[in-house]
């Protein structure tokens, strides 16, 4: 683990990773809420997070292979949370 103890790599500094994956949980108003997952950069191990970990105004909303910044929580070593996207698309391609 890279000379850390678990106990300082929880509730650590920003990791930046991709997200991998998205489960859909089938809640919310048309079933589409879910979690998604993050492969931290570093070292390699997968955080879970959903829509309200997501960092943002406007919609919450992520997709498979955007680049984030994240927090591991102090409560759950492996939960992210404060997840920023570092990948913003532009607004022109909803538009087209």
């Amino acid at each position: 683990m890279n000379g850390k103890s678990e106990g300082t790599r929880r509730g650590s500094g920003p990791r930046n990773g991709v997200i991998v994956d998205r489960r859909p949980s089938g809640g919310g108003l048309n079933g589409s809420v879910g979690s998604f997952i993050v492969r931290d950069d570093e070292d390699g191990r997968y955080y879970s997070f959903d829509y309200r970990q997501i960092v943002t105004e406007g919609f919450r909303t992520i997709r498979t292979g955007e680049r984030v910044r994240f927090h591991i929580s102090a409560q759950s070593p492996d939960l992210a949370e404060f997840v920023i996207r570092l990948d913003q698309p532009d607004p022109a391609e909803y538009y087209q």
